[in-house]
């Protein structure tokens, strides 16, 4: 009943051994136990339905025999099949082994253990083992309490931005922060455990760095000098219609960026146009205009191509010779303004206003991305932005009037001897909000003590950047650090404190620091009022904060974050383009939004008949009557189609370039959605070779998997994992729905772990939403390792049970289920240190 690396391995050379055991009753023992798994299912034979069913244990060694009858035959002593000795197992007393027992549960739950074709109980047994189990080890939970230790928690590169965002209204995104700082590591699927967040001497001094930029930002750098930075887009980016809501309507292609400009002054704006392999301009046969325009508002419009004066060649050159050829190269030269911008993270946009003209020439089918015409030259395109470059400041005029220092300055000193009073009360209040708890004096006095240093060698707002870069690499402001209460006895669970709440709450639901009204909240001891701490869940969820759920929980979750790593092969799929694929991730992202935004239940991410897309997604999915760019609510009425597992950015991120990869779609599932993973495989297995037939003829994906099946090392893992992943063979490797593979008729039918039968995507559909409180455990499991910052242990069992029990009444509504965790006591307590 484990789920350890070596179950199968083990468990097919336990059947070697036993063979000659099983000689005479092989035969008798299989027929059984496929009877029981059709007996289970409805599906058993005329005498096993009408068979007396079976009494359900009511003791501890009741249980004893089910096991010994079940489960023992490989896990026991001798065998060790995943790890597990039942035969050694506590029944009488499952807390005293409640790791086991744990593992065991799991397994139950889904009923994939015993394995198809082995013997197993009737229902009723069945189920009452697993409700023994868990009641045992609820009951031994709730009379001692071990909500878990989790490590003191450096802040990761995200958590990190949000913070500095929060705290200072700077966007590190524009200023480039995270390519100071080292990559984090992850852990249990997600980048902010506590665990794996260490702190190296190359990080220590990114965090220098990134203080010493950011503070100079939000205060504003007047000797800052003129530097140029360049934004490009990706060179198969389809510039045909209107790009996104960055745009103004009935705009083309271009590009919008966030630039951050320090000073009140003069910027130069540089726009590059697309070229081919031969570095000639695309689009030059007829005029067309481009905007700038600075956060919506036009400030230039620009005229390029169709101002060649000589007569054109048919084909141009490819060596640059002629005047045509020359005209190529530099017809965007004069795409260059300057203006005067006001500081700040402002908004360019260059786009082109939508108009069509004919091309020159004979008409050329429309193609999915500019590899033909990069390549070859084709003169029919419409022009495309490649890439925007900024420089500046010039002939600056002041510091100006950003959000950052209308956040930073709370006062201004009206003289001298105002000074010090007002730099106490700013880095009083800076000191609070970042180190989330009220400050007392030595905290104030010591980075009053940099504000002087600071003064001293130059003016007022230099003393208040000072102190603010000593926030920054403050250990109180880049950890969470949560303190045992003196005299607290070792290894005792006991309550945080609703500071240490507050800044839990805030970085589970926000990835980030505690508002004012949090932290007020906090400090006047009503986090531990339930109906008050209720109402600041939910305004947290209403705040916009919370879209930290999608980009961070489900990104990770679901692996939206991938998605824009993926490249399927465009010789087999020549129709993917960059378009597409960011197209999959934002479909994604707005479908999980309306989960959270919606309040709806959880189970719907796997049924719902709505998602969202633009034209371009459409016509992939084959959904009609959609037109334009901007994403909008759609119903799905093809049943293949709905919920997540219909979605392109699932399908391809568990696809490799080439073709489908079922063993990674068949695991994906396994783990993220059932939470049950298979064991690694072993070291030696080899990987799939693609082969061929006497014609020259691929074989289909399953074919092939077949063929890798028959190695024994790796049929017991690829039993579960296949037909998961074969449910779904029907979409391609971009997600795009096929009826053959290799001109062969696709044959999606399979059994899942418990013997369900399935065939295509609507019976995997239906099998998941069989076990609906197993796709609820999941979620649970998901969001409360992200929300702990820590791996979920087999004694948070008994919390996750109890969140998923009393959301379970109301369909496992979203809410529910945030309010299950914040409200368990592996969230809200912590265990003392070990004597």
């Amino acid at each position: 009943m484990g789920t350890d690396h070596d179950l199968g391995h083990r468990k097919s050379s336990f059947f070697r051994s036993r063979r000659a055991l099983y000689s005479g009753a092989a035969a008798l023992t299989l027929g059984l136990g496929l009877a029981m798994v059709g007996h289970l299912h409805g599906a058993g034979s005329a005498s096993a339905q009408s068979a007396a069913p079976a009494a359900v244990p009511t003791t501890g060694a009741g249980f004893r025999d089910v096991i010994n009858n079940y489960c023992v035959g490989c896990h026991n002593g001798q065998l060790k099949t995943a790890g597990l000795e039942l035969d050694k197992a506590n029944v009488e007393n499952p807390a005293a082994d409640a790791a086991v027992f744990e593992k065991v549960v799991g397994k139950l739950r889904m009923g994939a253990m015993p394995p198809q074709g082995m013997p197993r109980p009737e229902k009723p047994v069945y189920e009452g083992l697993k409700n023994y189990l868990e009641t045992a080890l609820d009951k031994a939970s709730a009379a001692k309490l071990n909500p878990g230790r989790p490590a003191v928690h450096r802040l990761n590169r995200v958590e990190y931005s949000n913070a500095i965002r929060d705290l200072l209204a700077v966007d590190t995104n524009v200023l480039d922060i995270n390519s100071m700082l080292t990559t984090d590591d992850a852990g249990y699927g997600f980048d902010n455990i506590g665990d794996v967040l260490t702190m190296s001497p190359v990080l220590m001094e990114g965090y220098l760095n990134a203080a010493r930029k950011i503070s100079r930002a939000a205060i504003g750098d007047r000797a800052a000098t003129p530097v140029i930075e360049t934004y490009e887009l990706p060179r198969f980016l389809i510039q045909d219609v209107r790009m996104s809501e960055d745009f103004p309507l009935g705009s083309r292609g271009g590009m919008a960026v966030k630039h951050y400009f320090p000073l009140d002054a003069e910027y130069t704006i540089r726009v590059k146009l697309h070229r081919n392999g031969y570095t000639y301009i695309l689009g030059t046969a007829n005029p067309r205009q481009i905007d700038i325009r600075l956060d919506g508002v036009k400030v230039k419009q620009f005229t390029v191509g169709g101002d060649y004066k000589g007569k054109r060649p048919a084909a141009p050159s490819s060596f640059g010779q002629g005047d045509y050829e020359r005209y190529l190269l530099v017809a965007d030269q004069h795409l260059e303004m300057r203006v005067p911008v006001k500081a700040g993270t402002r908004m360019i946009q260059v786009t082109f206003p939508n108009q069509m003209a004919e091309p020159e020439g004979v008409f050329q089918p429309p193609i999915s991305d500019y590899s033909y015409a990069l390549s070859y030259g084709r003169r029919d395109m419409e022009p495309a932005v490649a890439s925007v470059t900024v420089g500046g400041p010039y002939d600056a005029k002041g510091i100006g009037d950003t959000a950052s220092r209308a956040k930073i300055f709370t006062c201004m000193p009206a003289n001298a001897n105002a000074e010090d009073a007002c730099a106490k009360q700013i880095v009083s209040t800076l000191a609070r909000r970042a180190f989330r708890r009220p400050v007392n004096d030595a905290d104030v006095n010591d980075l009053l003590a940099f504000y002087k240093q600071g003064r001293a060698d130059g003016n007022f707002e230099d003393g208040i950047q000072a102190a603010i870069q000593r926030v920054l690499v403050d250990p109180e402001f880049l950890f969470r650090v949560e303190r045992d209460p003196p005299g607290t006895a070792p290894n005792t669970a006991y309550r945080l404190s609703d500071l240490e709440l507050a800044s839990r709450l805030s970085f589970f639901l926000w990835s980030s620091i505690p508002d004012d009204a949090l932290l007020a909240a906090a400090e006047k001891g009503e986090l531990a009022k339930p109906e008050l701490l209720d109402a600041q869940v939910k305004r947290m969820l209403a705040d916009p904060r919370a879209e930290a759920l999608v980009s961070n929980f489900a990104g990770q979750w679901l692996f939206l974050r991938n998605v824009l790593q993926v490249w399927p092969n465009p010789d087999v799929y020549p129709d993917f383009d960059a378009n597409l694929r960011d197209a999959f991730k934002q479909e994604s992202e707005l479908f999980f939004q309306s989960i959270v935004k919606e309040d709806r239940s959880v189970l719907n991410l796997l049924e719902a008949d709505y998602t969202f897309v633009n034209e371009r997604l459409a016509r992939h999915y084959q959904i009609p009557n959609v037109y334009g760019s901007h994403f909008r609510r759609v119903a799905i009425k093809d049943d293949n189609r709905k919920g997540l597992l219909g979605q392109g950015s699932i399908l391809t991120v568990t696809s490799y370039a080439t073709r489908t990869a079922p063993t990674i779609r068949g695991r994906w599932i396994l783990e993220n959605i059932l939470s049950v993973p298979p064991p690694p495989p072993p070291a030696d297995v080899p990987s799939l070779t693609l082969k061929k037939d006497a014609n020259g003829q691929a074989f289909t994906m399953r074919a092939q998997m077949e063929e890798h099946r028959k190695n024994p090392a790796c049929a017991a893992c690829h039993k579960v994992m296949d037909p998961l992943g074969f449910s779904l063979e029907n979409f391609d490797a971009t997600g795009k729905w096929r009826a053959t593979d290799n001109g062969a008729a696709i044959d999606n039918s399979g059994v899942a772990p418990d013997g369900f039968p399935l065939n295509g995507p609507g019976t995997l559909r239906k099998y998941l939403l069989s076990h609906p409180d197993q796709f609820a455990n999941t979620v649970t499991t998901k969001l409360l390792t992200y929300a702990l910052g820590r791996g979920v242990e087999y004694y948070d069992g008994p919390a996750v049970r109890k969140i998923m029990r009393d959301a379970g009444s109301g369909n496992y509504k979203w809410s529910s289920l945030v309010l299950g965790i914040v409200k368990s006591a592996p969230f809200q307590m912590r265990r003392s240190r070990e004597s």
